[in-house]
């Protein structure tokens, strides 16, 4: 007896700007971002099985992931079978490195990942602009882990425009201890604005364009990034967890040119002039007894990086 296996990986992403509109009806935001794909990739492998399943593994706690049917790699899995027809399952493993509930898209890495492979698997053959309709109503950020580079979000962030980009960029990240939920960091983003406004002005606040950190990421310039890059989700997060301040603080203190929260955090991500700077960089943090790594961007979204048949 044989069974095929499909190998995928996603990459992780930093939002170099996030701007973040009033609440919606629908209970969502508008936001406009500049995303940036780095080299910290969730690994995923499927092979055909009776039903739907997931595993986890891998450099970081994975205890708090959920295995069944709000997984979003399972969910991605359905999505595909429905797609083209698949009458049996899969059975997903996932080798996750993204921070869980760091603000840098692990989850949507993971369903990312496995909308690829599973189209090979099943050989779906799903176009591009297929997988990324089946993405968006996945998630927000998970069209991006598809496609990865450089790109413009508008909507809820989904709604993709591919950027020029020159040159590499090093970054190094800090993980937090401790998870923060995308949800209570924006009810806290909408709480503070709502007590700083009459009822009247409410709902009315506009995401803001970038197009500083835009042009940075067009022409290289790691200087003119570190001086455009905000996200308007940092302070909610720093509020829920001020711990945050000190780690932004003590890495522009050892050298980056700019600390930004990621997304929703609680992962701090620090730009830096160079290679050379963020070993350093890596080493500081090191010799505080935090833990750091260094990754480069842009980098390539979701694609198969192995497939071959097991006896």
């Amino acid at each position: 007896m044989t069974d095929r296996v499909v190998r995928a990986k996603a990459p992780a992403k930093i939002n170099v700007f996030l701007g973040v509109g009033s609440l919606r009806s629908d209970g969502y935001h508008d936001l406009s971002t500049g995303f940036l794909a780095v080299s910290l990739f969730e690994h995923v492998e499927v092979r055909a099985a009776d039903d739907f399943s997931v595993t986890l593994d891998g450099s970081i706690d994975t205890s708090s992931v959920p295995l069944g049917e709000s997984n979003l790699a399972i969910r991605a899995a359905r999505a595909v079978a429905e797609a083209c027809g698949a009458t049996g399952g899969a059975r997903i493993r996932i080798e996750k490195h993204v921070p869980i509930a760091g603000g840098m898209g692990g989850g949507s890495a993971d369903a990312a990942a496995t909308l690829v492979a599973c189209n090979e698997l099943w050989n779906a053959g799903l176009s591009r602009d297929e997988l990324l309709a089946l993405a968006a109503d996945l998630g927000a950020d998970v069209p991006f882990s598809l496609t990865g580079g450089v790109a413009m979000g508008t909507g809820r962030g989904d709604q993709l425009s591919p950027a020029l980009h020159r040159g590499k960029m090093h970054w190094v990240l800090v993980p937090a201890d401790g998870e923060l939920s995308t949800p209570v960091v924006f009810h806290e983003l909408d709480k503070h604005r709502w007590s700083q406004q009459g009822e009247l002005e409410r709902n009315v606040t506009q995401p803001i364009v970038s197009v500083g950190a835009m042009q940075a990421l067009r022409l290289g310039d790691v200087r003119m990034l570190a001086e455009t890059m905000h996200n308007d989700l940092q302070a909610p997060a720093l509020k829920l967890m001020p711990r945050l301040v000190g780690t932004l603080e003590l890495g522009e203190r050892m050298g980056a040119l700019a600390g930004i929260v990621s997304g929703s955090g609680p992962t701090c991500a620090f730009l830096c002039e160079d290679e050379e700077s963020a070993v350093q960089l890596v080493q500081d943090f090191c010799d505080q007894s935090i833990r750091a790594v260094h990754v480069t961007g842009p980098v390539a979204g979701a694609k198969i990086t192995g497939a071959k048949v097991r006896s």
